[in-house]
């Protein structure tokens, strides 16, 4: 049996229209485009395309932000967050419990530097009260949400904590880490009072080593380095032409493919689901439909350990991620899992799903996890 990818979430397949065109311009645009010369111009041409492509993707239609390229999601989170709290040198950064590393690490970064760091905790449905957040950023500098959360995919109301932000405190800097939003749920700038959104490729069929951070114009930051003064100051280097391109084609693509993609994936979820309680698994799905991005869904398993479910399952062909709120031999323990009280018995399997992912995998895979599940319950 050939193996079924269930882990979306932490990276997809190349779309092969964006390989072709990546191909493409490897093969016909290798000049950098800094260069006043032919070659330079058509590798300059393939970013500008991928920018409007990109900028499109985002909402933005008239015009009031601008995209920095960048190697991932990572990077454009660290220059959105360092970048902007090194230009505010006095005021708190404020985020959330349950970012990403990418995040979290950046305020632990500036926490170490003695710069006052908040942390706001989720409810019991992992979901972040935006007045609690608000009030939190009276004198912040930097406020910093993820906007799905992408162990659990629970959705932030993003635009409602942006809007408590700037009721109390209208110079703070809102950056927003969107790499399992984007695409995913609806995301349109115009309606989102935020300096600065991060998101990465290859979460979209995209390339690895791809990324965007998109940023509204006049908004100060600091560049992570200096260089040649390429993107404005902001990132200094040679651009990546084949992955900007990369990037844009994909973004276009998902945007396309959104509102088709998010009723199947729905449609994936609860066939998922149905089947592994008609097998007798206990099972339940730790965030409700109307709560999570489509393409994550987050089960716990009672009396199932988490790492015996993801190494038994790898070896049968069925490839997701898995966590535990408490700690186990192999991994460590997840606060976000444990702030929505998981138990320590359940251990959680995320499924996250692809463009590609079909219907047939979604099927066969749920049956082996039904499987191997009820059989380390046993055992």
């Amino acid at each position: 049996m050939q193996a079924i990818y269930l882990d979306n979430a932490a990276s997809t397949r190349v779309a092969p229209d964006v390989l072709a065109l990546m191909t493409e311009v490897m093969r016909t645009a290798w000049g950098n485009p800094s260069a006043a010369h032919p070659q330079g111009a058509a590798a300059r041409a393939y970013i500008e395309t991928a920018r409007g492509r990109l900028l499109a993707a985002f909402g933005d239609r008239d015009g009031r932000g601008d995209i920095v390229w960048t190697s991932g999601c990572t990077e454009a989170d660290a220059l959105a967050v360092l970048g902007a709290a090194r230009t505010r040198p006095a005021g708190a950064i404020v985020l959330t419990s349950i970012e990403h590393a990418a995040v979290s690490a950046a305020a632990k970064n500036l926490e170490t530097a003695e710069r006052a760091v908040v942390r706001i905790e989720p409810d019991a449905g992992g979901v972040i009260d935006p007045e609690a957040f608000g009030a939190a950023c009276r004198d912040a500098a930097v406020a910093a949400i993820v906007m799905v959360q992408n162990e659990i995919g629970v959705v932030q109301p993003v635009a409602a904590i942006a809007a408590q932000v700037r009721a109390v405190n209208p110079r703070c800097h809102i950056h927003i880490d969107a790499a399992q939003a984007f695409g995913k749920i609806p995301l349109d700038v115009s309606q989102l009072d935020v300096d600065s959104i991060a998101i990465a490729g290859h979460k979209l069929h995209g390339p690895k080593g791809t990324g965007a951070l998109w940023l509204r114009k006049g908004v100060a930051l600091e560049p992570l380095w200096v260089g040649g003064g390429q993107q404005g100051g902001l990132r200094g280097g040679t651009q990546d032409a084949p992955g900007a391109a990369g990037l844009g084609l994909a973004a276009e693509i998902a945007i396309r493919e959104f509102a088709l993609a998010r009723m199947r994936w729905l449609e994936l979820a609860q066939t998922a689901v149905e089947r592994l309680v008609a097998r007798g698994v206990a099972v339940r799905s730790l965030i409700p439909d109307l709560r999570r991005s489509p393409h994550i869904l987050a089960l716990g398993f009672q009396g199932v350990p988490a790492g015996a479910l993801r190494t038994v399952l790898s070896s049968r062909g069925v490839y997701l991620s898995t966590g535990s709120s408490c700690a186990e031999r192999d991994a460590k323990p997840s606060a976000v899992l444990a702030a929505i009280g998981l138990p320590e018995d359940t251990g959680m399997g995320r499924l996250s799903f692809g463009l590609d992912t079909t219907a047939e995998e979604v099927a066969t895979a749920t049956e082996l996890i039904a499987d191997v599940a009820l059989e380390l319950r046993r055992g």
